[in-house]
C-alpha cells in the first residue's frame, strides 16, 4: 500500500516536473491555465526561463536582492517585516443586543484596509472590519439571529462551520448572499452543542479567495454545566496569510492550487508570535482557521491535557505532549507549567508535491507562566453515549487524477470519482438514523474531511490492512485522512435538506473534492 501511493507521488511530480509547471487548477481558471501552458512551451521551445510565470492568476512580480520568494517566483515579504512579540489580544466580541435567551446582532463583510507592516497598507476583506473577525459568544438553547450585509464585489455566504443548524441557514453554496444584499441566519442551539465553532464564507466558486483575504471568525457555544467554567480562559485562533513584497494579498498560485495555500506569516489572533501569559492553570481553546496549514502543537516549558475537540468536551482529560490540529479541527486545552515556555507547530510531512519548502518547526508564541491558583482537573468531564447499532451505511473515497487528455493537462480532486456539481446529490440519508461512514483516502496527500450539519463519532482507523480502534469517544465534524487511509465515523443528521462533505484543504474543495447528501 505504502508502496503505490510512494509511485504515485514520483509519477505526479516527474510528470509536472516534465510539463514545467503545476496545473492544479480550479475549473473557474482552467482556460486560462491553458493558456499559460501554451505560453509556457512556447518560451522553453524558445529557450526562455519560465521560473517567474504565475499560472494561478497571481500578479506575480520578480524576486529583488535578498527578498524571498514562493515557488512560482512571486516575491514575499520577508517574515520578519511583521512586528512580533506583542502581548497576545483577545479577540473581539461580537455584542448581543438580545434579551437572555436569544443571540442577535449585525454582521458585515467588507473590505478593509489595515497597516499590517510598518508603512505599508494591505487590503483584507473583513468581518465587522477586523480580521479574524468578531467572536460570537452564545449559550446552549438560544435562538440566535444575525443579520448579514455583504460589502463585497462577489456573491458569498456565512457557514457556521461544525454547528448542527437547518440546511437553509448552513451558509453552503445553494444559498449565495449578492453583492450589497442582505439576509438573516436564524436558527436555535440545541443541548448539548457547547463548543468550539467557527464561521466563514462558503461560496461557489469564491471561497478561497475571501478565506485567504481574511474572512473567518470564532464561534462559542457555552453550557450551564460546564466542569470547567472556574478556570480562565484564553483563545487561540490560527490563521496564515500570504503576502507579496508590496505588502498585498496576491491570488493562487500553481502551487497553491495543488498543495493548498500556506502564508509565510502564521498568525494567533492577527499576531505574528505573540507573548501569552499563564498564571496557574488555563483553558486554552485553539481553532485551526489556515486553509491548508496542518499545526502539530506542542508546549515546550508546559504541560497540557486535551479536554475538548470540534464538538465539545471529552469524557475525561487526556494528557498529551504534542497534538495534530488538521485545518479547520478545534481543540480545547488545558496548560501550565512554570518559568518561560515555547508554544511550536513542529513539522508535519503531509505529502505536499511541486515545488514546496521543506517542512520546520515553527514557533506560535511566547509562553510566560507564571505561580497561581492550582486547579484539579475533575476525573470526568460529560458522558458521551455511543450513537448505537447502524442502519444504514455510505462510502465516501477522496482520490485525484491527472490526464493529458486532448494535449491538456487536466488535474482534478474527486470524491467517489466525481467532480462537485452543485446540482447533483451523491447521497441520501434519512433524517435521524444512524449511519457508519467510511472514509478513504486513495490519493497521495493528507485530506481533513469535514461534513456539514451534524458531528460524528470516529470509530476506527485502518491504515495498512491494520485497524485501531479509536481511543477515545468524541463529537467532531473534521477528521485528518492519511495517504491509505480509511477512517469509519458513526454520525446521524437532525435537519433535512442539503448538506456538504468535503475537503477542508480549501483549494481543493474548490477544484472539486466535494460532494452532496441528501437528508430526507
Amino acid at each position: 500500500m505504502e508502496q503505490r501511493y510512494l509511485e504515485r507521488r514520483y509519477f505526479l511530480s516527474a510528470t509536472l516536473a516534465a510539463a514545467g509547471l503545476a496545473v492544479f487548477a480550479p475549473r473557474a481558471l482552467a482556460a486560462a491555465m491553458d493558456a499559460a501552458m501554451d505560453a509556457a512551451m512556447d518560451d522553453e521551445h524558445a529557450g526562455h526561463d519560465m521560473s517567474g510565470h504565475d499560472m494561478g492568476g497571481a500578479a506575480a512580480k520578480p524576486a529583488a536582492a535578498g527578498l524571498p520568494t514562493a515557488p512560482d517566483g512571486l516575491a514575499l515579504l520577508p517574515v520578519s517585516a511583521w512586528p512580533a512579540g506583542a502581548a497576545l489580544r483577545a479577540l473581539p466580541l461580537l455584542t448581543n443586543t438580545a434579551a437572555a435567551g436569544s443571540f442577535a446582532a449585525t454582521l458585515g463583510a467588507a473590505p478593509a484596509r489595515p497597516a499590517l507592516v510598518q508603512g505599508k497598507v494591505t487590503e483584507v476583506w473583513a468581518y465587522n472590519g477586523t480580521s479574524p473577525g468578531p467572536l460570537i459568544e452564545a449559550r446552549e438553547g438560544d435562538t440566535v439571529e444575525i443579520r448579514f450585509r455583504n460589502g463585497l464585489p462577489q456573491p458569498t455566504t456565512v457557514h457556521w462551520h461544525g454547528l448542527p443548524v437547518p440546511a437553509d441557514q448552513d451558509g453552503g453554496p445553494h444559498t449565495p448572499v449578492a453583492p450589497g444584499a442582505e439576509r438573516i441566519y436564524r436558527f436555535v442551539l440545541p443541548k448539548g452543542c457547547a463548543g468550539t465553532y467557527w464561521y466563514h464564507p462558503h461560496p461557489h466558486d469564491h471561497t478561497p479567495e475571501q478565506i485567504f483575504r481574511g474572512l473567518a471568525g470564532a464561534f462559542i457555544v457555552r453550557a450551564a454545566d460546564d466542569p470547567l467554567a472556574g478556570i480562565p480562559e484564553q483563545h487561540l485562533f490560527i490563521s496564515d496569510l500570504k503576502l507579496a513584497a508590496d505588502a498585498s494579498i496576491p491570488l493562487n498560485g500553481a502551487d497553491d492550487w495543488m498543495d493548498g495555500r500556506e502564508g509565510q506569516f502564521v498568525l494567533i489572533n492577527g499576531q505574528r508570535e505573540p507573548r501569552i501569559s499563564v498564571a496557574g492553570t488555563q483553558r486554552w481553546r485553539i481553532w485551526n482557521a489556515c486553509s491548508a496549514r496542518y499545526l502539530r502543537i506542542s508546549l515546550a516549558g508546559g504541560h497540557m491535557h486535551q479536554v475538548g475537540t470540534d464538538g465539545g468536551l471529552l469524557e475525561a482529560p487526556l494528557a498529551i505532549d504534542e497534538l495534530l490540529l488538521a485545518p479547520a479541527e478545534r481543540a480545547e486545552l488545558i496548560v501550565s507549567g512554570t518559568g518561560e515556555g515555547k508554544l511550536m507547530a513542529l513539522r508535519y510531512d503531509r505529502q505536499k508535491m511541486g515545488a514546496a519548502p521543506a517542512e520546520a518547526d515553527r514557533l506560535l508564541a511566547s509562553v510566560s507562566f507564571t505561580a497561581g491558583k492550582a486547579v484539579a482537573l475533575p476525573k470526568s468531564l460529560r458522558r458521551i453515549a455511543d450513537l448505537g447499532k447502524p442502519q444504514a451505511s455510505k462510502r465516501v473515497v477522496f482520490s485525484e487524477t491527472m490526464s493529458m487528455a486532448g494535449g491538456k493537462h487536466q488535474m482534478a480532486f474527486l470524491i467517489n470519482g466525481k467532480a462537485f456539481d452543485m446540482h447533483r446529490a451523491d447521497w441520501q440519508s434519512r433524517r435521524g438514523e444512524v449511519e457508519l461512514w467510511e472514509l478513504v483516502n486513495d490519493s497521495h496527500m493528507d485530506h481533513p474531511c469535514h461534513l456539514h450539519g451534524t458531528q460524528f463519532q470516529v470509530v476506527e482507523r485502518v491504515r495498512g490492512g491494520k485497524a485501531v480502534r479509536e481511543p477515545f469517544r468524541a463529537w467532531r465534524d473534521t477528521v485528518n485522512l492519511r495517504p491509505g487511509e480509511t477512517v469509519r465515523v458513526k454520525l446521524r443528521f437532525a435537519h433535512a435538506g442539503l448538506y456538504m462533505a468535503h475537503c477542508h484543504v480549501i483549494e481543493h474543495e474548490a477544484q472539486g473534492m466535494m460532494a452532496l447528501v441528501k437528508v430526507v
